[in-house]
């Protein structure tokens, strides 16, 4: 309900720190009873239905997120992923991490490319 409220119509019927609370709770619920999660569960879908006249692209450098991340421990885990994924990438793990990390406005996402001053 309140996916298809944000992600669908564009119209919220609750604050995203209350999105953010009840998705945290759904989650630590599938972390204890596992054996009852369903391939329909929200936590299971990634992103929603894109709206009409958007094409996907490829990116030159991947877009990662870091989920809602409120504690050390939980960015550790996210460093870690990014290890992983970079170790299948490269046998060279420690090549230092370049990160950019920026506040996100809830729901969109973007990636722009310059080259000598102009947008391409």
């Amino acid at each position: 309900m309140h996916d298809e409220a944000y992600h669908r119509n564009d119209a919220p019927i609750i604050l995203d720190s209350e999105y953010d609370a009840l998705r945290r709770r759904s989650h630590e619920i599938e972390k204890r009873f596992s054996h009852l999660v369903n391939l329909g569960s929200p936590s299971k879908a990634v992103g929603a239905l894109v709206a009409a006249g958007f094409e996907k692209v490829a990116h030159n450098k991947p877009m990662l997120s870091l989920d809602n991340v409120f504690t050390e421990e939980q960015l550790g885990d996210f460093l870690k992923g990014v290890r992983r994924f970079l170790k299948e990438l490269k046998d060279d793990t420690d090549i230092p991490l370049d990160m950019v990390a920026e506040p996100k406005i809830d729901g969109l996402s973007l990636s722009l490319s310059y080259e000598k001053g102009r947008l391409v």
